[in-house]
């Protein structure tokens, strides 16, 4: 099925609900949209669930979530699995197709080592201890879709990508909940920071222009949808942080002024 295709099936499919998400911080639901013979299992998060959050206006991370898959795909990173806003059993939410097997956990590209059990070739991000007190390394994969990844969540300006937020799944790497994303202040917390201060590379580089592109073009898809989910203010914090990677295309460093890494950090 095509992005196309899947975007139809979450907008117009009936929504079946499954049961909850016991783990998310806000309301989420497991549901099958457009029956059980030719349909998709998705999460639902409905606005009515969403907590309020002292640095983000309320109401706004379902579009903000529906914003970052817009951005993905206008960039060709492909890195967000199909997402739409649309009206369910709980009121108005995002409705994000579930990638992978229910049957299987995602494959994992960010994990907890021993300090002298790191793979070759991961970057330690975070050094800690157990719970008996035992020293342990946060480390993530060196792989082009991670370096890609780390590039969309600075044009994104997210500010919650923790490593359960990164899916192997289908043979590709998926990020999920950006509903904290995107707001007009730098707020960058990431668990990826293995590249900090490389040169971004110039395929990242080209998606990056790609997005500055279509914002700069009043009619264009992104723009025009962008315009229905988020504020001016935010457009114009998106479109300047694309011309900023632009003119200085090297991965950020932690700015002293944020924190860096979210909390818990998997």
């Amino acid at each position: 099925m095509t992005a196309a295709d899947t975007s139809s099936l979450l907008l117009e499919g009936a929504i079946e609900p499954l049961g909850r998400l016991s783990d998310a911080s806000n309301d989420a639901l497991l549901v099958r949209v457009g029956g059980e013979a030719a349909g998709a299992v998705a999460v639902y998060k409905p606005v009515a669930g969403e907590r309020p959050l002292w640095d983000f206006p309320d109401g706004t991370l379902a579009e903000r979530e529906v914003a970052a898959y817009a951005i993905s795909q206008a960039g060709g990173w492909g890195a967000v699995p199909t997402t739409v806003l649309r009206e369910g059993p709980l009121g108005v939410g995002s409705v994000q197709e579930w990638v992978g097997s229910l049957d299987e956990p995602p494959g994992r590209v960010v994990e907890v080592f021993p300090p002298n059990a790191v793979p070759a070739g991961w970057h330690r991000v975070l050094e800690g201890q157990g719970r008996r007190g035992e020293p342990l390394v946060v480390a993530h994969a060196d792989t082009p879709e991670m370096r890609a990844m780390a590039v969309f969540d600075v044009v994104l300006n997210n500010s919650d990508r923790k490593g359960s937020h990164l899916l192997v799944a289908e043979g590709r790497l998926f990020g999920i909940d950006h509903g904290v994303s995107l707001h007009t202040e730098p707020k960058l917390r990431t668990i990826l920071w293995g590249w900090a201060g490389e040169p971004i590379p110039p395929a990242e580089q080209e998606r990056v222009a790609a997005v500055a592109t279509a914002l700069a073009e009043p009619d264009s898809p992104l723009r025009s949808q962008l315009e229905r989910l988020l504020t001016p203010a935010e457009v114009a914090a998106l479109k300047a942080r694309c011309h900023a990677l632009l003119e200085h295309p090297a991965y950020p460093v932690p700015s002293g002024r944020w924190p860096a890494i979210p909390w818990p950090p998997l």
